[in-house]
């Protein structure tokens, strides 16, 4: 059984690596213009929580100082497993709403209007980067008001939820951040707003880097959280406020409640189809593991780990000094190239811990990212009798030889080897290292500054402690589905929910089959559940199904390159659903331009549909979207983090966030 002390140094060594935010959200501007900067006047968020999803809508006002018209360039971090689909520009008081078109057509658009002196507004994503809006014209000494709307998945894992709310921009663009300034300040007002709605009760509510957020509970099941910064200031106050820091916020179910399975669906009365959510919510039956194992330790020593890398040293001398009997370690790091810290594996005594230690100090921190390096040197020399482990610590921005996603995917196919993921800020490559966690079996965790610590260890530790269930499949029979996804189910660990998302015709019920492999025997969970044939409070879920389904397209690229078949796949959902992808952007131009460029505007009545929707539900009592409670698939509870925020923890956690503030102390310091 794994010593859980020395998972606590484990996790320590990882989670304290948390990256300063060098760079925000916020205007751009050309380094060297001779103009001011464009000012953001407003921002105001309000998020709506669903189970499963969330809807964040964004609205800001931005203002130009200048006698002289000029263009707005506003660029924030890709939030995780979330796509735009609205964009909305008042132009002469009229809100215009965007359509979605292809990448290098809207484009071609918005310089044609540009150059034309009309009224444009552009989103389009930088890869996995950031979001970028570009809005023509501001009016000298004027404002201009856009709204941006963007849906995902959320997640709840151990019984605890968790939103983000990305404010802090990694800077890894160095070509991007060398041409251009940021302005991050709100002049006037900025406000957050989330109503969390739950079909389960909550425990409680967190916003942990937030203290002066009104946390509001409406009844066991919904919450409501404000953040009102002029309101703080007092009345009347100018005092300008940065969008330098994320924005998170924990919520929790009460312990003890079944594992169920969870329906949600959306079909209009004259749609021959439907669309659904399917979570399953396994019980308590992944057992705790045992026996000797291997742990790679891969480890980022590039420049931009300068600042952290005393504090990782020490992290993995504590980790190394706490490891169970039998198990054995190996250390590599990596920069331009990758170096063997250790002379393969080593057994746990003191003199090769202090002999590894002192290599590994020893190096220094310089040079780029090859990560591939790293991570082939790991896979080297494993040893097919004893479970391995890899535990890489990164950013997740390769920029030295091989960086391509298909290589990474194939390298990991070629092992059996669960890759353990911790990386750091909002321009880490997320995209590879969900690819590489699920071809590895393993699991990633992606840690923001304004996370609470303690929460992100509790979600992590039993999933490195307990049995998994691997090569999972779902089976829907007794009713047409189709178009499932993802197509490639990842493995459950602990207290993860599974969600996948499909289209059905007909009604009434269907047999549901959860089936995979634990510890090598197969285990299956069964249940009945009913479809209905109309159900209209959540149009959201078509969106949703399109962008996992594109997810899956774009898995099929990481493999399989740019195949123009795949690209147009991606590009035909993006436009019909109305999704900002890597080859769609969002496009707003005068009402009559639409008509005479022949641009349907599909995306103006799906968003008339949603808002209605959303109106729709405030007028509803909350409940449950639990379908198998007359045959429960799940017979255990499900696993959860126990006793409410404010409960007793371990002594891992206190040192833990010790050790953590101890770190943004010096960070302080160093500023």
């Amino acid at each position: 059984m794994i010593n859980r002390r020395w998972t606590a140094g484990l996790l320590f060594s990882l989670l304290a690596m948390v990256s300063s935010a060098g760079y925000a959200a916020g205007l751009l501007t050309p380094v060297n213009s001779q103009y001011k900067s464009l000012a953001i006047k407003s921002h105001n968020v309000e998020v709506s929580v669903q189970d499963g999803y969330a809807v964040t809508q964004i609205i800001q006002i931005f203002t130009n100082p200048n006698s002289q018209d000029l263009e707005a360039n506003y660029s924030f971090p890709v939030p995780e497993d979330a796509s735009v689909g609205e964009l909305t520009y008042w132009i002469n008081g009229q809100a215009i709403t965007g359509e979605v078109v292809e990448k290098q057509r809207a484009k071609q658009i918005y310089q044609q209007q540009k150059s034309a002196g009309k009224h444009a507004a552009l989103t389009e994503q930088d890869d996995y980067k950031s979001f970028n809006i570009k809005v023509f014209p501001v009016r000298a000494n004027d404002q201009v008001k856009i709204k941006l709307v963007y849906f995902q998945q959320l997640k709840i894992d151990t019984g605890m939820a968790r939103y983000v709310y990305p404010l802090e921009e990694g800077g890894v663009d160095q070509a991007k951040n060398s041409f251009w300034t940021r302005n991050d300040k709100v002049t006037e007002r900025f406000s957050f707003i989330i109503n969390i709605n739950s079909g389960y009760p909550l425990d409680g509510v967190r916003v942990p880097k937030q203290s002066h957020a009104k946390i509001e509970q409406i009844n066991v099941r919904q919450w409501r959280i404000t953040y009102d910064n002029i309101q703080e200031q007092g009345s009347g106050s100018q005092e300008q406020i940065r969008l330098d820091q994320d924005i998170v916020v924990y919520w929790r179910h009460q312990s003890n409640l079944p594992g169920s399975v969870d329906l949600v669906t959306y079909r209009a009365a004259d749609q021959a189809q439907g669309t659904f959510m399917l979570t399953l919510t396994p019980g308590d039956d992944l057992e705790k593991t045992s026996g000797s194992r291997d742990w790679i330790f891969v480890l980022d020593k590039s420049g931009s780990m300068n600042d952290k890398y005393a504090t990782l040293i020490e992290g993995v001398r504590q980790g190394l000094d706490k490891l169970p009997q039998g198990d054995r370690f190996k250390i590599i790091t990596f920069n331009d190239s990758a170096h063997a810290v250790t002379a393969g594996y080593l057994a746990v005594t003191a003199d090769n811990v202090s002999q590894a230690l002192t290599a590994l100090n020893n190096q220094g921190v310089d040079g780029g990212t090859n990560l591939y390096a790293g991570l082939d040197s790991a896979m080297q020399d494993l040893n097919s009798d004893r479970s391995s482990a890899i535990i890489l610590v990164t950013d997740g921005v390769a920029n030295v030889g091989l960086t391509e996603k298909k290589d990474f995917l194939k390298l990991l196919a070629k092992k059996d080897v669960r890759l353990f993921s911790f990386i750091m800020g909002n321009s880490a490559n997320r995209p590879l290292l969900e690819g590489m966690t699920i071809v590895s079996n393993g699991f990633f965790a992606n840690i923001s500054n304004a996370d609470d610590i303690m929460g992100q260890i509790m979600l992590a530790t039993s999933q490195m402690t307990h049995q998994a269930m691997r090569n999972v499949t779902v089976d829907i029979a007794g009713l047409s589905v189709d178009d499932l996804s993802p197509q490639r189910l990842p493995t459950l660990y602990r207290g993860q929910q599974l969600i996948v998302l499909g289209h059905y015709t007909g009604q009434g019920e269907a047999n549901i089959k959860l089936s995979g492999e634990v510890n090598g025997k197969i285990v299956e969970y069964q249940t009945h559940i009913k479809f209905p044939s109309t159900q209209t409070s959540n149009p959201e879920l078509e969106r949703l199904w399109a962008y996992s389904k594109i997810k899956d397209l774009e898995q099929r690229i990481n493999y399989l390159g740019e195949i123009s078949e795949l690209k147009q796949a991606v590009t035909n959902l993006s436009v019909e659903y109305g999704l900002v992808t890597n080859y769609t952007s969002m496009l707003v131009v005068e009402e009559e331009v639409f008509e005479q460029l022949g641009i349907v505007q599909n995306n103006k009545v799906r968003i008339a549909r949603e808002t209605a929707a959303k109106a729709q539900r405030k007028n509803l009592i909350n409940k449950t979207n639990r379908a198998d409670s007359k045959q429960p698939m799940f017979t255990s509870s499900r696993p959860s983090t126990g006793g409410g925020f404010s409960g007793p923890f371990t002594i891992m956690m206190l040192v833990v966030v010790l050790l953590m503030r101890l770190t943004l102390l010096k960070r302080g310091t160093n500023t």
